[in-house]
């Protein structure tokens, strides 16, 4: 995808203003975010340790491209190698999406990761290129142990969603067990950020620290 690899070539940019390259970012993160949009910048927050203040360490931006750019890599070749097999089926006259669908293709505002969303700062503390090399792995029938998305291998935790309770995994958020009405329940975030002082970094300061 051309302005997938565009736009990384503008985060690399130091030509361009730190706002300029930041937006670029961003722009990448709408097309290829494992953990969603809003998880995904969280986590290249901690991982790339992006300042609040990004002409305090501009590099930061070129440490967060990469890492998607990685994982991207990754996933296009499996990518690939799921539609030539899809394809192959068809032709066969097997038709039915098999089950569990391709981590790529869910619905996350339906799927186990709808916690991601809900509370952006709940996600795996796994560099992107490890957990696409996971979710590839389950999607060829291995089965390691613990949560499905971050291998996890404590007890899932009960948390209630205002109609009912789910299980969680208490690493990353993952839904380990729904709840038993069948339903989707929207989680409430435990972060004391919303989604705009988390685009600012609020929850960072100028090292790249916590605050």
């Amino acid at each position: 995808m051309t302005s997938f690899l565009t736009h990384r070539a503008y985060v690399h940019d130091t030509r361009l203003p730190a706002h300029r390259r930041h937006s670029a970012l961003r722009t990448r993160l709408t097309v290829f975010a494992p953990y969603g949009l809003r998880a995904t910048y969280h986590h290249l927050t901690l991982s790339a340790a992006i300042p609040r203040r990004l002409e305090a360490d501009p590099d930061a931006l070129v440490r967060a491209v990469e890492e998607p750019h990685e994982a991207r890599v990754l996933w296009l070749a499996r990518a690939e190698e799921y539609a030539a097999w899809r394809r192959t089926e068809k032709r066969a006259g097997r038709r039915a999406v098999p089950n569990p669908r391709p981590w790529w293709l869910r619905n996350r505002w339906e799927g186990p990761d709808r916690a991601w969303y809900d509370d952006p700062v709940r996600h795996p503390p796994l560099r992107l290129p490890a957990y696409v090399r996971r979710q590839h792995a389950l999607l060829g029938g291995a089965e390691p142990p613990g949560c499905p998305a971050c291998g996890d291998e404590g007890s899932p935790e009960p948390h209630a969603t205002g109609h009912g309770r789910v299980e969680l995994c208490g690493r990353c958020a993952w839904v380990r067990e729904p709840c038993p009405c069948g339903r989707q329940h929207r989680l409430v975030p435990e972060t004391p950020y919303g989604w705009d002082e988390l685009w600012q970094r609020a929850h960072r300061n100028d090292t790249g620290m916590p605050n």
